[in-house]
């Protein structure tokens, strides 16, 4: 008998350097049960690190990206992954407080899959989580 599995837990990677936003995101993350593992890192020299150092494991699902950070910033971190092969078609998500057309511009053309601010309202900033993860980890197919 041939079957196929619905659902699988889905690896989330925050990259995120404010802990009290990397604290809303877990919370907002946490509020929708759907089967998934979140990894947070606090820099960008991290998060290369932790997504080069996969070997064999399988990729996140989805990255969520702040920009401004310090080591290696959210434009670099970036640019790297959409640069790398094996990285390249995680769907990247900039989550962050700008809303500089010029930051939204550039971000696209160095290969987000979406650009997001942060909401400052806390059910604004839960609302939009859910969103984003619904969309990515739920409605996209994903590119594997």
């Amino acid at each position: 008998m041939d079957f196929f599995v619905l659902s699988q837990v889905k690896e989330i990677l925050v990259i995120e350097d404010s802990m009290a936003d990397a604290k809303m995101v877990l919370w907002a993350l946490d509020k929708n049960k759907r089967g998934k593992s979140v990894v947070n890192l606090m820099d960008g020299v991290q998060a290369i690190t932790y997504l080069k150092n996969r070997g064999e494991r399988r990729k996140p699902d989805l990255i969520l990206l702040d920009l401004n950070m310090p080591k290696k910033n959210g434009w670099e971190v970036l640019a790297e992954c959409k640069a790398d092969a094996a990285l390249r078609s995680i769907p990247i998500v900039v989550f962050t407080t700008s809303q500089a057309p010029q930051d939204v511009r550039r971000c696209y053309e160095l290969g987000a899959n979406s650009f997001i601010t942060k909401p400052f309202d806390l059910d604004a900033f839960k609302q939009a989580i859910e969103v984003i993860e619904n969309y990515w980890l739920g409605l996209s197919l994903p590119s594997d």
